[in-house]
């Protein structure tokens, strides 16, 4: 059995969008390090949540830029 212990997460968020006749992509990406004893679980789905939360913005951002 594999003895390694998580001692922190990366995770890449990133999405394209086009408008009009340009597309976009944005990419956030976001480390943590996180205690040996954290539920890396619940880690995971935080920072998922955070990258994704911030890409959706700024998507949100350029959209909006063009109304």
């Amino acid at each position: 059995m594999a003895k390694g212990v998580t001692t922190s997460i990366r995770i890449t968020s990133r999405a394209s969008v086009k408008v009009r006749e340009s597309f976009y992509t944005i990419e956030y990406c976001e480390e943590r390090s996180i205690p040996e004893d954290a539920d890396i679980v619940e880690e995971r789905q935080a920072l998922w949540d955070t990258c994704n939360g911030e890409v959706d913005k700024q998507l949100e951002d350029i959209i909006n830029s063009f109304k």
